[in-house]
């Protein structure tokens, strides 16, 4: 079985320009990788900018939600 010459050259002109739009999605992937890496350093240089602040936030906050809980605690039996 011999293959037809002009067959063979459409299926290599086929495969040429599947191979081209690949090439060019993965250029577009490593660009956005590349941005998504940035944009990444960017908000683990701000989480580490406001890693004290964050953290003082959540004692005031267990703070008022233990106060609120003691005082709904009180008002709960001294209400019976």
């Amino acid at each position: 079985m011999t293959a037809d010459p002009i067959m063979t050259a459409r299926e290599l002109a086929t495969h040429a320009s599947d191979i081209k739009h690949l090439q060019e999605d993965m250029d577009k992937l490593v660009s956005d990788v590349s941005e998504i890496k940035t944009s990444l350093a960017d908000i683990k240089q701000k989480l580490d900018q406001i890693e004290g602040g964050w953290k003082a936030l959540i004692w005031i906050g267990g703070l008022i939600s233990a106060g609120t809980g003691v005082v709904g605690y009180i008002a709960g039996h001294w209400g019976k």
